[in-house]
């Protein structure tokens, strides 16, 4: 398949498009990145170097690509890190052109906000935009526990919260992923991601691992790869236990080499083939 993928990009590290494209070539698709920053390393480490991309030159980009009649073979548009409320424009503007070339073409919203350990990192009105702007027009949106708290005004600390918070995102979109969930009436040795449609909802769980300061990127490449999947199958459950199984399994490779930045190359081959597999279960 190939994908579009609208995301921010570090030379150090995995986070965005460096978090989403390889992955997504491991498994034989192509991907299209289109930068909407640049800069050294993620904000995680409190210092970086680099600046966002400005507006006309993403819109510019996504054009040229346009201009090679790529877009019609489109398979699905990936969206993160929106760097600044600038380029908000572009990225519904990049949505409009990839569906009317090809309208079987699923748009992935990743409302990138922040986490529960670093709280808001993007710049003001970002928030807005999701809520307001793309996620309505996206067919999956995938954010974080605290982005599905910050986005609908809701605390989560059980299931039915985390289902009934899901639901309210579901004004346009068809699926949303919850790509991490630490209920409070849960194990607090285990993770689950959670898939919640109007008229269904499917979980799984895996093992949490004990990082002292947890990987950036995950949600980002968990995106990629649940989408692909979903996009490949239709099956949700299914494209969670794909997803959910390579995710553990680099994050285990990445903890058992010491490493703070999620070792997706040296882990490749247990993303393609995770020694261990997880299923999720319908709720």
């Amino acid at each position: 398949m190939r994908f579009l993928s609208l995301q921010s990009h570090v030379a150090y590290g995995y986070v965005g498009n460096r978090a989403a494209t390889f992955p997504l070539q491991r498994l034989g698709h192509e991907v299209w990145a289109v930068n909407t920053v640049e800069f050294s390393n993620h904000t995680g480490y409190g210092a970086w170097r680099g600046r966002t991309a400005p507006a006309d030159q993403v819109a510019e980009i996504v054009q040229g690509i346009e201009a090679l009649g790529l877009l019609p073979s489109c398979d699905a548009l990936l969206t993160g890190y929106v760097g600044d409320a600038a380029l908000a424009d572009v990225v519904l503007d990049t949505a409009r052109r990839v569906r009317a070339a090809n309208p079987k073409a699923i748009w992935c919203c990743d409302p990138v906000l922040g986490d529960i350990d670093t709280g808001i990192y993007v710049k003001p009105g970002i928030d807005t935009f999701f809520r307001e702007r793309a996620i309505p027009a996206a067919d999956l949106v995938t954010p974080n526990h605290f982005e599905l708290e910050h986005l609908t005004g809701r605390t989560v600390s059980t299931m039915s919260e985390a289902l009934a918070a899901a639901r309210t995102l579901l004004n346009g979109p068809k699926l949303a992923l919850i790509t991490s969930l630490r209920r409070a009436d849960a194990p607090a040795d285990q993770i689950e991601m959670v898939a919640v449609s109007r008229e269904a909802a499917w979980r799984i769980v895996t093992p949490l691992i004990g990082f002292e300061i947890a990987p950036n990127g995950t949600g980002d490449a968990v995106a990629a790869l649940f989408s692909a999947h979903w996009l490949a199958g239709g099956d949700v459950a299914d494209a969670l236990g794909r997803a959910a199984s390579s995710i553990f399994a680099v994050l285990q490779a990445t903890h058992e080499l010491g490493e703070r930045e999620l070792q997706l190359v040296a882990a490749q081959d247990r993303l393609v083939s995770p020694p261990r597999r997880f299923m999720a279960e319908r709720l």
